[in-house]
């Protein structure tokens, strides 16, 4: 019997059993405890609304965690709570996940904040995500963030309750 010692945190996230809560960000296995449940509520509304316009308009496709997003310049794999990936993108998307970065991600705050408001955050940039989401379920504050021609994120705005995306040019109450 011929083993292979995991080179690389990658390695050994796809050799753990399915279903495993835990993110690979910058080589760096991290675990995460399962959402509570207003996360869900929201990641859920999120979702329906996104899936009804996008199903209507025939301009690409949204899913939602677990999902894997693949990011292999930034050994990275990560699985966002919601995302967009436009038609003229759609070739990322494969069998086993998302390989490169998804045009619109969704982050629900829980547990560890920083993981989403820092770290994720770096590596959306980093990665060209063109318009980042941070909702906060404790008042439902929205915080957007897009990818600028600097190559940079750009705060767009922080307010309660709506979302706005230029990607998708939609706007939908929490």
């Amino acid at each position: 019997m011929h083993t292979t010692i995991p080179a690389t945190a990658i390695d050994i996230y796809r050799s753990l059993p399915e279903g495993t809560r835990c993110e690979v960000l910058y080589n760096q296995l991290i675990t995460t405890p399962a959402p509570n449940t207003t996360h869900q509520f929201i990641s859920v509304k999120i979702s329906s609304l996104l899936f009804v316009f996008l199903e209507k308009a025939k301009t690409g496709v949204v899913l939602e965690a677990p999902t894997d997003v693949y990011l292999m310049e930034m050994q990275s794999v990560v699985q966002p709570d919601v995302m967009v990936i436009m038609n003229e993108n759609n070739n990322i998307i494969r069998e086993d996940g998302i390989h490169g970065a998804p045009d619109i991600i969704f982050e629900i705050l829980s547990g560890n904040r920083t993981h989403d408001t820092l770290k994720k955050k770096t590596l959306y940039e980093e990665a060209g995500v063109k318009e980042y989401f941070i909702v906060d379920p404790s008042d439902k504050t929205v915080i957007m963030f897009a990818y600028n021609d600097s190559k940079r994120y750009e705060l767009i705005y922080e307010l309660k309750g709506k979302i706005t995306s230029e990607v998708l040019g939609i706007s939908f109450e929490l």
